[in-house]
């Protein structure tokens, strides 16, 4: 939340608005007084590595009352106030339209008890709202992530990633209870992150006989190998009768049927607190600007908004009709219509069927977290389409020199949580081997190929579909996963691996500021890692709240870095005594970190010190965040159930056959879903000499950066969001329909 408010307050600031902090929320709205205080730029540094708020929140019964909000409508007319930013959940978002749809007749009675004058009703005739959705559950309809889930995640996989270290030492059973009293998203994506026997969400209650079902599910995997068997419970789960499932019931079943050691843990608060994750402070920043945006261009006609997230896009909607499906989903299942409350929110359905396919995965490039749970999920998902799933080691290589090995399920138990790359991975490309890759294609009777890995996987391929044009056992349907910490595949907003180490960057950047905060007038030039790409130092930067950064994208001279020392002495003499540069680390060849370093050093003397700190391969380790433990699954298995359809088109007189564009893709995250793109087509979108694609989204960012960091500079709004609709499904969404994040 508290980067929501940092970047509404900064950009609220930079258009010439003036911002006010309302504090406890409602309650601080009714009270008024000293709750209602101006923000100033400084009033907001320090907080994007703070969890909670800030500014306060306080549930209010007097804003539910005519009373109450006559009084908010009073203390907001009298400070000129007529544009209001809400934080929040439904209940909040539904108390705010409220508030602007009663707006004219609060004033009307306002100016009746002499209150206020008709000139000051005048001036506050319209009141703007819009809405931020805030809640840990991501339970609001019409935005696919809500602020603060992603943060949710990180504590919950902490803690279950330590739990199941004690299960598998003692062969225990353990059963955890997150949050989630209406809404199962915390406990359906803790248990593809984590790799679960079984999960409990309130919208899809177990058939009748799920005892059993249960049961004899965790003795075949206790019999297959495992020493452990993990259950996820949202608090709100329950069966098809209404009743509750809780822990401790399931606790006594484990126990008293199977035998086992089994131990329940409930989350309960320890899910909300902690410092937000990179993923909440960007998208709250996101979001943040694009509601001032929203406030800035709304006329009287414009309905009250919430701004959401569409993929990887920022959208507008109604806020009512959002309000409206989501109450919708809490009717359908208090009436026991779980089919219809799981279409309302979107969620996959799977049509699985049988065939006799072998399909090779395989890692290609410098390793990075989350590749071991794509791996895994593409190896499930095949062995319940039916097929022989091989796993290829060290990448091209290790197919060229044929350390391929049949890979079952049981191979796979426990690779989510893991970093790296199991497999193996090289940087070698196939051209070199490309008749020996020929040959034991053929040898060990490869159908396809899921290629996950860097832009050395997205290179590798091309080369594979150009060599077919010789090699006939080439022509098989091939698709490429992009995962790498530089996020430099073409066709795809966002690369498995980039989330954990915008995370890892921005972790260690809040300790540096914080030791700058404690020495003052200090200066930390951080180089990141991404090649030639400047994703990692751009996110990390806003993120982390960085002066600058610099990439190789954005073309930098003397004069800018001049600029930017000039920033810093002023910002010296405020109350923020402290620094924070970013840098890629092949922004430029002449104005290296200790080139910039000592630059800084030296035109700072005498105002502000400067220190250093290339965070080198720390940035490609550790163990996934959620969002890439999600992520890798989701692209896993879509990458092989696309193979599984490709393949039944490219079956031809008793074999397979492929050699058109379409059956060479990359799997990616193109602005509001994952998406097919041929890799001939996207050879044209791509700088090969510095391994980048032509175009990247997040450069639209960068303005944002400068102005949260009070650079002058002009923001570029040619580009408007317009106000969308919210659609119910009402029917299942099919494998190729949009999937909820």
């Amino acid at each position: 939340m508290n980067a929501a408010v940092r970047a509404t307050v900064r950009v609220g600031l930079y258009t010439g608005a003036k911002v006010f902090f309302v504090h406890e929320g409602y309650q601080g709205l009714v009270d008024g007084g000293d709750n209602i205080r101006p923000a100033t730029w400084e009033s907001v540094s320090m907080m994007l590595q703070l969890g909670g708020t800030v500014i306060g929140s306080a549930r209010c019964k007097d804003f539910q009352t005519r009373e109450g909000r006559l009084k908010a409508a009073l203390n907001l007319v009298k400070r000129g106030i007529t544009n209001l930013c809400v934080i929040g959940g439904d209940g909040s978002l539904t108390g705010a339209n409220q508030f602007r749809t009663e707006w004219s007749g609060l004033l009307g009675e306002l100016i009746s008890k002499g209150k206020i004058t008709a000139e000051e009703a005048k001036c506050a005739s319209h009141l703007n709202i819009v809405g931020m959705v805030g809640s840990i559950d991501n339970d609001f309809c019409g935005t696919d992530m809500t602020i603060g889930t992603d943060s949710a995640l990180h504590r919950i996989v902490e803690v279950v990633d330590s739990i199941t270290t004690t299960a598998q030492s003692h062969q225990r059973a353990f059963i955890l209870e997150v949050m989630g009293r209406h809404c199962g998203y915390l406990a359906l994506v803790t248990a593809l992150s984590c790799g679960a026997d079984w999960v409990f969400i309130p919208e899809m209650p177990p058939d009748d006989g799920w005892e059993d079902h249960l049961c004899r599910r965790l003795m075949e995997t206790r019999n297959r190998g495992s020493r452990l068997n993990v259950i996820i419970v949202a608090e709100g789960a329950m069966g098809r009768d209404g009743k509750p499932i809780t822990c401790d019931q399931i606790k006594e079943l484990v126990t008293k049927r199977l035998g086992y050691d089994t131990r329940a843990t409930i989350l309960g608060h320890v899910q909300r607190g902690g410092t937000p994750s990179a993923f909440d402070r960007i998208l709250g920043s996101r979001m943040g600007v694009e509601a001032v945006m929203a406030l800035l261009e709304a006329t009287p006609d414009t309905p009250a908004c919430v701004v959401s997230l569409s993929g990887n896009q920022a959208v507008r909607l109604p806020l009512m009709e959002c309000v409206q499906v989501t109450k919708d989903v809490t009717i359908a299942m208090k009436e026991g219509k779980y089919d219809e409350a799981v279409n309302l929110l979107q969620t996959w359905v799977y049509s699985l069927c049988a065939s006799n396919i072998n399909v090779a995965v395989l890692n290609v490039g410098a390793p990075c977290a989350g590749m071991n749970a794509a791996v895994r999920a593409a190896v499930r998902i095949g062995i319940i389409q039916g097929h022989s799933m091989l796993a290829v080691h060290d990448g091209f290589e290790g197919l060229a020199q044929g350390k391929i090995e049949s890979i079952t399920w049981n191979s796979v138990g426990g690779w989510t949580g893991k970093g790296g790359s199991v497999l193996g991975t090289k940087r070698t490309l196939p051209a070199k081997h490309i008749e020996e890759i020929s040959l034991n294609i053929a040898k060990y009777n490869i159908h396809a190929l899921v290629i996950i890995g860097g832009f050395e996987a997205f290179s590798g391929g091309l080369e594979l579909v150009h060599a077919r044009q010789k090699y006939e056992e080439l022509c098989i349907p091939l698709v490429v996963i992009p995962a790498t910490v530089s996020n430099n595949v073409p066709g795809s907003d966002f690369s498995i691996g980039a989330d954990t180490a915008l995370n890892t960057i921005t972790s260690t950047c809040d300790r540096i500021k914080q030791s700058a905060a404690g020495t003052k007038r200090r200066v930390f030039i951080i180089e990141t890692m991404g090649g030639y790409c400047g994703y990692l130092a751009t996110m990390s930067g806003l993120a982390a709240g960085a002066d600058a950064a610099y990439i190789f994208e954005e073309k930098f001279n003397i004069r800018d870095l001049e600029v930017n020392v000039e920033h810093l002495v002023e910002k010296m003499k405020t109350t923020v005594k402290r620094g924070l540069i970013l840098r890629n680390e092949n922004s430029n060849a002449n104005y290296t970190t200790d080139f910039i370093f000592n630059l800084y050093s030296e035109e700072g003397k005498g105002i502000f010190d400067c220190r250093k700190n290339v965070l080198g391969h720390m940035q490609q380790g550790g163990t996934p965040t959620p969002f890439d433990r999600n992520f890798a699954t989701k692209m896993g298995a879509k990458s092989v159930l696309w193979l599984t359809e490709k393949l039944k088109e490219c079956y031809r007189h008793g074999r397979i056959f492929a050699n058109s564009q379409d059956s060479a893709c990359v799997l990616g995250m193109r602005k509001r879903g994952l998406m097919f793109q041929p890799l001939t087509e996207l050879k044209e979108q791509t700088d090969f000499e510095h391994r980048i694609p032509r175009t990247a989204w997040w450069l639209k960012l960068r303005p944002i950066l400068k102005i949260l960091a009070k650079y002058k500079i002009n923001l570029d709004t040619s580009e408007h969001t317009h106000m969308e609709h919210i659609i119910s499904k009402r029917t299942p969404v099919t494998l190729s329909g949009k999937m909820k994040e």
